[in-house]
């Protein structure tokens, strides 16, 4: 029997459900196996990562997958996991096509609410200070600090798209650090997910809500932003995207939808690591670099 509404017209079991992914994706530990399997073989072939601190703490270091090229773009990929700790080298996947089209890739690490009692604003003060690091330190790895990308996937779209709205010159970084934005299967407005069982996990104050919810603030958005998600996530993933690309052209913001048929929440992050998948091709279009 369905209960009072909360959000919408989804009474507290849907929206639940809505923002729980092994609801909608059953094949998640058998993409999360490739992904360790895809990211050993992409290893293989284009080199351990060099691991470098960003920050004073342990868990602020990236793992740098360097092209031979001098002087390349850099995109910083943002791991999902529902703002929890997660691992970076289940990521090394992704990092292939990036190399092999001549740019840098960097996953980030930084802390998951686990650690930090639910504060979602330590991650993306980590993540802010990591841009601003490799803008600082790009000269050193032969990278160019003047063409720096971000891209997440899920919770870590929702952090990438904070990147977009955030004050750089207060980080020491110039006010255009970033030239453009991929943002897969993530959450830009809050409202509905402090309402869910997230906030379970994750504190959710006014404050909080107001200044990390991208869709709030499109308008100190500058860069190109592309917005992705697949067909066969939930009701509220592809909600989400809907409404933040709309606000971004609403606002006369360059932005980019794709809307991924047959595709759910893990199959289409997969695609990142293929030059030719969906994901993959977007990214290297967004850096106006070739396939192949």
């Amino acid at each position: 029997m369905k209960g009072p509404p909360v959000f919408l017209d989804y009474d507290q079991a849907a929206l639940d459900a809505a923002y729980d992914q092994d609801v909608h994706a059953s094949n998640r530990e058998q993409i999360a196996e490739r992904a360790l399997a895809n990211s050993k073989l992409a290893r293989s072939r284009i080199g351990e990562p060099r691991r470098l601190a960003y920050g004073p703490t342990l868990v602020e270091h990236l793992d740098l997958y360097a092209t031979t090229r001098s002087g390349a773009p850099i995109f910083v990929f943002v791991h999902g996991g529902a703002w929890r700790s997660t691992g970076i080298a289940r990521y090394g996947f992704a990092a292939e096509p990036f190399v092999n089209a001549g740019a840098h890739f960097a996953a980030v690490q930084f802390s998951g609410v686990d650690q930090t009692g639910g504060d979602l604003r330590t991650p993306v003060e980590q993540l802010r200070r990591a841009i601003a690091w490799i803008h600082a330190n790009a000269a050193s790895f032969h990278a160019d600090p003047d063409r720096i990308f971000v891209g997440g996937h899920s919770s870590g779209a929702h952090l990438a798209s904070t990147l977009t709205i955030s004050d750089w010159e207060s980080y020491g970084a110039p006010s255009d650090v970033l030239k453009g934005a991929l943002c897969c299967s993530g959450m830009y407005d809050l409202a509905a997910v402090r309402l869910s069982k997230r906030s379970e996990y994750v504190h959710f104050d006014d404050q909080t809500v107001e200044a990390l919810s991208a869709r709030r603030h499109v308008r100190a958005i500058d860069v190109p932003v592309v917005v992705a998600v697949g067909t066969l996530e939930s009701p509220e993933f592809q909600r989400q995207a809907r409404e933040f690309v709309t606000a971004l052209w609403d606002a006369g913001k360059a932005a980019r939808s794709i809307i991924a048929r047959g595709y759910n929440h893990f199959e289409l992050i997969e695609t990142l690591g293929n030059p030719y998948g969906i994901i993959g091709e977007a990214a290297l279009t967004l850096m106006q670099l070739p396939a192949g």
